[in-house]
């Protein structure tokens, strides 16, 4: 079982990046997904979440309307789509797998900052 994240990065206050899970290893379809972030010092917290068939997503607070969560269960793939990002956005962003087991993968580091 693998899930590899991609697509963190540098960015600049208010700018956009995308997030890549892919998943190998288990029926992707089955497992809701959720993303999850991590700060220093800070513990970890969930950020979005979706159902297996895509139908359902959840939304933190903190992160309502700046981004969107979906999938693509031909590819087996997870994303986030984040935009306005601000300085405290700045974690390692973990993608989650949760169904008949959990999985986690090893994230990606989102860095804002001009």
């Amino acid at each position: 079982v693998q899930l590899v994240e991609s697509g963190g990065g540098l960015v600049q206050p208010g700018g956009s990046l995308r997030l890549s899970c892919a998943a190998s290893g288990f029926t992707f379809s089955s497992y809701a997904m959720r993303w999850y972030r991590q700060a220093p010092g800070k513990e970890r917290e969930l950020v979005a979440g979706i159902s297996g068939a895509g139908s359902s997503t959840y939304y933190a607070d903190f992160m309502k309307g700046r981004i969107t969560i979906s999938r693509d269960n031909a590819e087996n793939t997870l994303y986030l789509q984040m935009n306005s990002l601000k300085p405290e956005d700045t974690a390692v962003y973990y993608c989650h797998a949760r169904g008949r087991y959990q999985y986690w993968g090893q994230g990606t580091q989102v860095t804002v900052s001009s």
